[in-house]
């Protein structure tokens, strides 16, 4: 059952008003809105998987992505699934599978420079990519919805390296 307008004004206020020094909050409303719709529902996981991501709950929201990817979403939440499990993996140490995913499962046109900057991130972090590599791909991925993020990772990674 595809969602209503009703539930995705109710996810879009959740993350106009998301705020991470209450992730209780979040939380609570995130799982509100799984509450609302049949169990398994895939766009409700996706949107409780991006809250514990949110917070700071990678391990979690890792799980809960999956879930949601094998339960079939529509091509953007798809899409931001993709890109936002990659990121969750590199972040619990498994950049790898963060490779190997964005590998496997390409997004759409507009997505795309977020989802090479990730992939560039993880192999950074697997010794596979130069400093040079990240900051282009950080600066190919400003303009996308993810643009913030990566610049954040990026830095964090070269001043690591660095």
């Amino acid at each position: 059952m595809p969602p209503t307008q009703e539930w995705e004004a109710a996810v879009a206020q959740l993350w106009a008003t998301a705020d991470r020094a209450r992730p209780g909050a979040v939380l609570a409303r995130a799982r509100d809105l799984v509450a609302a719709r049949t169990e398994g529902d895939a766009a409700a996981l996706f949107e409780l998987a991006s809250a514990h991501d949110f917070v700071g709950e990678e391990e979690v929201a890792v799980g809960l992505y999956e879930h949601a990817l094998d339960a079939g979403l529509d091509a953007r939440r798809h899409d931001e699934a993709v890109i936002q499990l990659a990121s969750s993996l590199r972040n619990v140490g498994r950049p790898a599978d963060a490779v190997m995913l964005l590998d496997v499962s390409p997004v759409a046109d507009a997505l795309a420079p977020a989802a090479a900057a990730f992939r560039v991130l993880a192999l950074r972090d697997l010794g596979e990519a130069s400093a040079e590599e990240v900051s282009s791909a950080s600066a190919a991925a400003s303009d996308s919805p993810y643009g913030r993020a990566v610049a954040r990772y990026a830095a964090e990674a070269l001043r690591i390296a660095g």
